[in-house]
């Protein structure tokens, strides 16, 4: 394999790693994947190749196998040797970067997997109803905690990271883009500034637009 392989799908959380790669000019083949929720097929199929079951999932050009976005975020700064979306060892801004970074990876994102389709462990529908509802709030409360703190005109102040790469994927999904516009401005704000980017418009356009 001369080429990373991206399993992906338009809109789901592998859009954080194909910005990246697109702020980066890496190339890579994409392996289309078909609704994880619906579809259980796809899902087992997956499953061979990352026992999760998630996208993103990146097949490096040697064969190895890479889950999970905040490790592939490192991992192609480290690829790449620069900077300029994960803040090197002795930046100033390293130790904020990785407190959010794993705070929207470990808090944020779990709200994802249990609320999007309660169905998969619980299955009483009222328990699913609730379950679901209390996800949506938990991730109002989260992205609350983010927005205190939250710099102009990045999430980190002057300097743009793959945080802000983040936001500009996340802020797609619950609560909602018009709840991120009234509750979490500066966020809203810093996602739309990186979607408008040259490098990373395209790749917004085609799985958000």
């Amino acid at each position: 394999m001369s080429v990373m392989q991206l399993y992906r799908r338009g809109g789901w959380g592998s859009a954080i790693v194909e910005m990246q790669l697109a702020h980066y000019g890496i190339g890579f083949e994409p392996v289309e994947v078909a609704d994880l929720f619906i579809d259980q097929q796809a899902r087992e199929a997956l499953m061979r190749i990352s026992p999760a079951g998630q996208i993103p999932v990146l097949i490096l050009p040697d064969g190895r196998v890479m889950s999970e976005t905040a490790a592939i975020t490192l991992h192609l700064a480290d690829l790449t040797g620069r900077d300029d979306l994960v803040p090197g060892p002795d930046a100033p801004g390293r130790p904020q970067f990785l407190r959010w970074l794993i705070f929207l990876v470990a808090q944020v994102y779990p709200c994802f997997t249990f609320g999007d389709d309660p169905a998969r462990f619980l299955t009483e529908e009222p328990a699913q109803k609730q379950l679901a509802e209390a996800s949506t709030t938990r991730l109002q409360e989260l992205w609350s905690i983010l927005e205190r703190p939250a710099g102009t005109p990045w999430l980190l102040g002057e300097r743009f990271s793959a945080l802000d790469v983040y936001a500009a994927a996340m802020t797609n999904w619950r609560p909602g883009p018009e709840w991120f516009q009234a509750q979490a401005p500066k966020v809203w704000a810093c996602a739309q500034a990186t979607a408008a980017r040259p490098e990373i418009a395209p790749v917004w356009q085609q799985n958000f637009a």
